[in-house]
């Protein structure tokens, strides 16, 4: 009987009573039981954010929220800075280009976290620009960029700062009010544990002053329409209001733990895995891994697609493959979302087991016992 664990950055696996709120009766998204479940909802998502700023939710991918962030923060020939270290920072600098904005990068190698004097002296030479636009964790190659030191270095100029928090939210911290972080997007299927179709932004009064000059097209995404009507307990257009009853069910589990402990939880697990597969013998691909995932290099001559294929197919284990010029190089574990010490070891018992049959020299059980002793360790 084969049994299916999924070890993916999103979506992620969802809790009981999240998948049974979605079987429940859809009701009418104008109803005052669904202005309720909003604005519970929107509350209980500062929590997550480390904020008191309003929460917009927007029904759409992630991306949904980083195309909204662009076309509301700026006008046609700003100039912005962008941190493109994987897909994801190459993907904020897709959406400036395709509504005309001028893009000055900062290209960090995959895998490297860009240090922040390098930020501070881009801007310096370039101080008009209006925005720069970074992520917590770059999910395509575990990294975690250090926004708190970025955040002081933009705190005392007029550039705003846009952090994509996509996948890493409620899992590496992130204190977007302590900090100084002007705009942060997210969505449902990561750290929140619910199905994808859920996208937030947060913006700050600094930020909410720019939406006042943006000229660039927006009308689904439109954040000040949807700010409006989120403050009455609703949405400008249909909502998708089954993941919203899942949403609420999560919430409650991060607000019962506590988004400290939360945080502490998924640091606990990443600090495990990283154990584990240096115990293995293996590298970890990111010099400074986030809590989110764990990226694993792969030696040569071992077809990470091939490998990952082999997993889900015959175990029904999923983990996540390399994207772009990282295809077949590594193997991303998350430890993410619903997911406690147990998850972590049935992940890397698979893992090294995988290995073993695809003939990698490895002596079985190196990585779940220095995982068990890490968890050990932190109990202490």
């Amino acid at each position: 009987m084969k049994k299916s664990h999924l070890f993916t950055p999103g979506p992620t696996p969802i809790p009981p009573e999240a998948l049974l709120a979605m079987a429940q009766p859809i009701d009418y998204h104008r109803s005052e039981d669904a202005v309720a479940l909003i604005k519970d909802v929107l509350d209980k998502l500062k929590h997550v954010f480390q904020t008191e700023n309003d929460v917009l939710f927007l029904t759409s991918s992630g991306t949904g929220a980083m195309d909204g962030a662009v076309s509301n923060l700026l006008c046609r020939d700003d100039k912005v800075i962008v941190i493109r270290s994987g897909k994801f920072g190459e993907r904020w600098a897709e959406i400036c280009e395709a509504y005309g904005v001028k893009v000055i990068p900062i290209d960090i190698r995959w895998g490297d976290s860009v240090a922040p004097e390098v930020v501070e002296s881009t801007l310096s030479t370039h101080p008009d620009a209006k925005a720069i636009f970074a992520t917590l964790c770059e999910t395509s190659t575990g990294a975690l960029h250090d926004i708190e030191s970025i955040a002081r270095i933009t705190q005392s100029t007029p550039t705003l700062l846009v952090v994509d928090a996509v996948s890493a939210l409620g899992a590496d911290d992130l204190q977007m009010d302590n900090w100084g972080v002007d705009v942060v997007v997210s969505c449902s299927q990561k750290g929140l544990m619910t199905p994808p179709g859920l996208a937030f932004a947060v913006l700050n009064e600094r930020a909410w002053k720019a939406t006042e000059r943006s000229n660039l097209p927006k009308y689904y995404f439109d954040f000040r329409k949807a700010h409006q009507r989120g403050l009455e307990g609703s949405v400008p257009y249909t909502p998708a209001v089954t993941l919203l009853a899942a949403l609420q069910c999560a919430l409650n589990r991060i607000c019962e733990e506590g988004i400290r402990n939360t945080i502490s939880r998924h640091n606990r697990m990443a600090i495990a895995t990283r154990s584990a597969i240096k115990a293995i013998g293996l590298q970890l691909f990111a010099a400074s891994p986030a809590n989110t995932l764990t990226s694993i290099r792969l030696p040569d001559g071992l077809d990470g697609k091939a490998y990952v294929r082999m997993m889900r197919e015959k175990h029904g284990i999923t983990y996540a493959g390399g994207q772009g010029k990282l295809s077949g190089k590594i193997v991303r574990i998350a430890h993410l979302g619903w997911m406690n010490e147990n998850d972590v070891i049935v992940a890397i018992s698979a893992f090294e087991r995988g290995l073993s049959e695809i003939g990698y020299d490895i002596r079985l059980g190196a990585g779940v016992t220095a995982a068990q002793e890490g968890f050990k360790k932190s109990m202490e």
